[in-house]
């Protein structure tokens, strides 16, 4: 009988509890069994904890979508990874087989688990969850393919498709406002404006290469922001942000055929209310789902960008925590003491 210490969410809006919890006695088709070394903390866990999407039918249950570790054991009909290879954990489909989720016991006590979780020191995850990567490669810095990354470069290219010498506003400089940040700057943008509440977040955004920094919290915002624009407006305005407030400010931000990008989940019932008609006339509005990044083939180039020094990884994490210490990690990201990503090592 394999156990693990695990953090479980039991309740909403409550803080999560660590067990040892019983692994199944057996792979099925498509699941691997990994070793995790470190996992991120994203805000979509804060989001699970307050239950943004409303009534939570699966507590009790794991948390954790992006994180690296070490493959132990394949189920069958596995054949993109295999014992032994270092591996991204990514919440978006990649190859191989989309795997029932586990089901593991705590004390007699089913508890509930998606293709992929995180903060546990075992995890049994679907194969399409899963990116190998080299064995040289850093596991700290792994985790953030998982997600921050990928999300972050998916929304550069695939949603606002950035252009070089185009504008852009960035609200929010969390994880993946500081990758949207850095891949604005990849692609030579201008201006790259961050807006964020937290002096730490803007002092970071200026460092993965934003132009100008707005602290909403002291600053009218969108008079800031004119400033630095001009008449003309934003070429692309990205919301990172659960604030449905933002998303007319953003449209109103934006020139006549620029666009705008939602990737913060709002809370379940927060509506925007939006003067639409520049929708008919050039000006977009979309959704992101992630960057809609393809983790197979994004996580590889990326590996090889940081490999040849054209990406800043290390700065991103700017704090380290014991696994045991994912309650004060998630108080610290909630308050803006913690500003980038919060890594936690098992």
């Amino acid at each position: 009988m394999r156990t693990m210490k695990a953090a479980i969410l039991t309740g909403l809006r409550s803080p999560l509890e660590f067990g040892e919890v019983r692994l199944p006695d057996r792979l099925e088709a498509g699941q691997v069994l990994v070793r995790i070394r470190f996992s991120g903390i994203c805000g979509s866990q804060l989001g699970e904890i307050d239950g943004v999407k409303g009534e939570d039918r699966f507590l009790p249950h794991l948390l954790g979508h992006e994180g690296s570790g070490e493959v132990l054991e394949t189920g069958p009909g596995v054949r993109h990874v295999q014992a032994g290879d270092h591996v991204v954990l990514h919440w978006r489909k990649g190859n191989g087989i989309e795997a029932a989720p586990p089901v593991y016991d705590w004390d007699g006590r089913r508890v509930n688990a998606g293709c992929v979780t995180t903060f546990n020191e075992l995890a049994v995850v679907s194969e399409n969850r899963l990116t190998a990567i080299p064995s040289d490669f850093p596991l700290d810095l792994a985790p953030l393919f998982g997600c921050a990354v990928t999300t972050g470069m998916g929304v550069i290219a695939n949603n606002a498709r950035l252009q070089t010498g185009e504008s852009i506003v960035v609200f929010g400089a969390g994880g993946v406002g500081l990758n949207v940040i850095q891949g604005a700057a990849m692609v030579t943008a201008h201006p790259v404006i961050a807006v964020d509440l937290f002096d730490n977040r803007l002092e970071l955004a200026a460092k993965m290469g934003a132009t100008h920094l707005v602290n909403a919290s002291r600053l009218e915002a969108a008079a800031e922001i004119r400033r630095i624009l001009g008449p003309a407006g934003a070429d692309v305005v990205v919301n990172n942000t659960a604030d449905t407030r933002l998303t007319a400010l953003a449209l109103d931000l934006t020139r006549p055929q620029g666009r705008v990008v939602l990737v913060g989940v709002p809370r379940k019932g927060d509506l925007a209310s939006l003067y639409t008609l520049p929708l008919h006339f050039g000006k977009v509005l979309t959704g992101s789902h992630g960057g809609e990044s393809q983790p197979a083939a994004d996580i590889p180039r990326f590996v090889k960008l940081y490999q040849a020094g054209k990406m800043n990884l290390r700065d991103l994490i700017t704090v380290r925590m014991p696994f045991s210490a994912a309650n004060e990690a998630i108080a610290g990201m909630r308050n803006g003491e913690i500003a980038g990503r919060c890594l936690l090592e098992f």
